[in-house]
């Protein structure tokens, strides 16, 4: 999965569950694409007063970092 194209919980986890098998260093820098996109995600809903889309990309955010606190603490 790209990390530009995670919408929603559920695929945030399947990216979480695909790139496990990927080198630690391959799987930080897809996770930090993808939280990077996500906060960019967000910050247009919070333009948009989408206050369901901003909460959707902080649950999104929420799983990936704790993937990368996960992987970066052993």
């Amino acid at each position: 999965m790209e990390p530009t194209t995670i919408g929603t919980e559920a695929q945030a986890l399947q990216a979480v569950e695909e790139w496990k098998k990927e080198p630690v260093p391959v799987q930080l820098r897809n996770l930090r694409l993808a939280i990077e996109s996500l906060e960019l995600s967000q910050m247009y809903y919070e333009q948009k007063e989408n206050d369901q889309g901003v909460r959707r990309a902080e649950r999104c955010i929420a799983i990936l970092r704790a993937r990368t606190d996960g992987l970066q603490n052993g």
